[in-house]
């Protein structure tokens, strides 16, 4: 078994263990949004093993070892905040109503593997580089990833943080947020989220991770398509004042806002 192998089968094990027992945790409190604080921080805690393991160190390996770490932490935080006294989401919610006593076993397959399974293979980047050694200290491509992740984690953090200082002040009651970074893009959380798993790839990528480019794939679609853009832009289209803010307003990257 050669260790690129081991190192997968191994990060692999581990998710199926970790959303396995998050899965029983939500059994207990009868809440399924728990898995979406541990996204992040399943990411990070996949990062720590796979580092904790690796026969090898650079620095570009540190320098994705850190900005995964941020990335995690801080999602898992503001996600943790925001759902916190809450009851559980709408999603779940729903799903939990439709299929009744199935709810249980149908929550393992639907909501915990799948979300362990996508992470898995989202992590590609994060694994692969560990397994290259003989890689000089910072490739151009990882500084070019780095300044990328920078990028995208401003607006993710930044938007988010805009987004709930704005819904704190009972004067915003039912009004949309234009103003700040949601200026320039109607999601620019989760356009920050892309831009930073393209900057992670491409880190990879200088110390021959390149054949990962599927995750950063996969997770923008996931973003644009499926529980991201698409998502909410069905439950905002009929908002008073929402078309006029999106024939002005780019859906996604950042652009200055029509006139």
């Amino acid at each position: 078994m050669t260790l690129t192998t081991y190192i997968f089968i191994l990060s692999g094990w581990a998710i199926f263990v970790l959303v396995t027992f998050l899965w029983l945790v939500s059994l207990l409190i009868k809440n399924a949004s728990i898995v979406d604080v541990f996204w992040g921080i399943g990411f990070v805690f996949i990062a720590w093993l796979d580092y904790s393991i690796s026969p090898f160190m650079s620095s570009t390996k540190w320098l994705l070892l850190i900005l995964i770490t941020i990335w995690g932490l801080r999602l898992a935080l503001h996600i943790g905040i925001r759902n916190r006294g809450k009851p559980e989401d709408f999603r779940y919610a729903k799903w939990r109503k439709e299929h009744g006593k199935g709810w249980p076993l149908i929550s393992y397959f639907q909501v915990f593997l799948l979300q362990g399974f996508l992470m898995w293979i989202i992590a590609a980047p994060l694994i692969s580089i560990r397994v290259t050694d003989g890689i000089p200290p910072l490739p151009p491509l990882a500084v070019i990833g780095a300044l990328i992740w920078v990028y995208g984690f401003f607006f993710e953090a930044v938007g988010d943080w805009q987004l709930a200082r704005f819904k704190a002040d009972p004067a915003n009651k039912g009004k949309l947020m234009t103003s700040g970074v949601w200026k320039y893009t109607r999601h620019p959380n989760y356009f920050g989220d892309a831009a930073q798993w393209w900057g992670f790839y491409l880190i990879a990528a200088g110390a021959g991770g390149w054949w990962t480019i599927f995750s950063p794939i996969v997770m923008t679609f996931l973003l644009l398509k499926v529980s991201g853009v698409a998502m909410l832009e069905k439950t905002m289209k009929d908002k008073p004042g929402y078309k006029e803010y999106a024939q002005k307003t780019s859906a996604f990257i950042p652009m200055p806002p029509n006139s």
